[in-house]
């Protein structure tokens, strides 16, 4: 329960380096459950989700060790099945493991899932695609059993699917026959999956499309795979730069990972070029000017930065408007910037109006979910006074020190360690 404190006012100046992304590597972590070899992952960020998938691999029987930012998986003595509830509802992304215990064991029994609360972000498609490949699917007592070989075949999304186009794929590498996935979701944590199980030998075409045709192998073989830069991390470190006025250098991003935020912050006055293995970006002089965005599935404008672009939104100058189309339940950051001095006007539960203010206040304010908890430090970060966030363990799930980065930098922001009798 420890909380974020700052003194906002600062502006950012700086190098920052983001590392892999945390939803790339916890798909690549359920991958490692496909071969008896061990796969290694690097440039892996030290998260507190990195290590709730941890526990689940350990609790199945893998051989876990990370060192620095690498990470070792041997998964050659699995000898239980099932992901439970303890475990999965901490993070949703725990249900990753039902693809690979069908795939390789053809049993499975895992837990319906947990994580943060922006919206029931049902399961239904993953076990859809289970059931088009031919795995019997029964729900129990809030678990999900999974049996039965995967056969390939083809699957059809009517809605894109992350998570579901993850497990299928995973299902599928090892099915007999050829799958066919169609409308699949192209995320470039999507396109890294398919990447390093190609790497680990599977046969995979159309990679970074919406179609993908998997051609069932018998066996998969380990792996040494460097994990896509994170783009959310990136762009939040890029609102950094714009809320505080600020320049930073961002190591490790690109803009083709992120040209619809890039966009989006351009048109508000930020300026940003590429320059060696990063990007630069520039916060203007003068006051940005209002934009409005819709969320909507890669390369669209990614919902997980929903949260921080408005609180970049409240400085500028004009009217912004902020429509949601991913999840239905991802507004709860607002009534916390409405605390700091925000103008924010829900309209229902799909649409927020944004009129700038000139100026934030620091208030005490609470985190309810990962991405808010970062909108509320940035917005902190431009406000006059101290702004103090709580429930920063959201923070902890996807954000590798952020604190110490931003500090870095000149931030005036330090972590207050709560004691648990407190």
């Amino acid at each position: 329960m420890d909380r974020i404190r700052i003194v906002g006012g600062k502006s950012l100046n700086g190098h920052i380096r983001v590392k892999g992304a945390k939803n790339a590597v916890l798909p690549l972590m359920a991958a490692a459950l496909l071969t008896e070899d061990e796969v290694v992952l690097r440039d892996v960020p030290n998260l507190s989700d990195i290590r709730t998938m941890t526990d689940v691999l350990i609790h199945l029987g893998a051989e876990v060790s990370f060192e620095g930012d690498v990470l070792r998986i041997k998964a050659n003595n699995i000898n239980k099945f099932d992901a439970p509830y303890e475990l999965v509802s901490k993070m949703r992304a725990s249900f990753w493991v039902l693809g690979p215990l069908v795939g390789r064991f053809h049993q499975a029994k895992v837990s319906l899932p947990g994580g943060c609360a922006i919206g029931t972000r049902p399961v239904d498609r993953h076990l859809y695609a289970m059931e088009q490949l031919g795995v019997n699917i029964d729900i129990q007592n809030g678990y999900v059993l999974a049996t039965g070989k995967p056969k390939g075949n083809k699957i059809y999304f009517q809605i894109k699917t992350v998570g579901g186009t993850m497990n299928a794929l995973m299902a599928a590498v090892l099915a007999d026959g050829t799958t066919e996935i169609i409308n699949a979701a192209a995320e470039p944590e999507v396109t890294d999956l398919a990447r390093c199980l190609v790497e680990m030998g599977a046969d995979i075409k159309g990679i970074g499309t919406q179609r993908l045709i998997v051609n069932g192998v018998e066996s998969l073989h380990g792996t040494s795979h460097t994990v896509v830069p994170d783009r959310i991390e990136a762009a939040t470190y890029a609102v950094a730069a714009g809320i505080t006025q600020g320049q930073l250098y961002i190591e490790n991003a690109h803009l083709y990972l992120m040209e619809d935020v890039v966009f989006s912050l351009c048109y508000m006055g930020l300026d940003i070029f590429e320059k060696d293995n990063g990007i630069i970006v520039k916060g203007a002089d003068c006051r940005l000017k209002a934009t409005d965005i819709t969320t909507e599935e890669f390369p669209g404008f990614p919902t997980d930065v929903q949260a921080q672009m408005m609180a970049l939104m409240c400085l500028a100058e004009g009217t912004s408007t902020v429509t949601e189309n991913i999840f239905e339940n991802r507004f709860m950051h607002v009534q916390e910037l409405v605390r700091m001095g925000a103008d924010i006007r829900l309209q229902g539960s799909r649409t927020a109006i944004v009129r700038g203010v000139p100026q934030l206040s620091g208030a005490q304010v609470m985190a309810s979910d990962l991405r808010a908890s970062a909108a509320l430090v940035l917005a902190g970060l431009a406000a006059k006074g101290e702004t103090l966030v709580s429930r920063i363990y959201h923070l902890d799930r996807g954000y590798d020190h952020m604190e110490e980065k931003l500090r870095v930098c000149g931030a005036d922001i330090e972590r207050i360690k709560i004691k648990s009798e407190e």
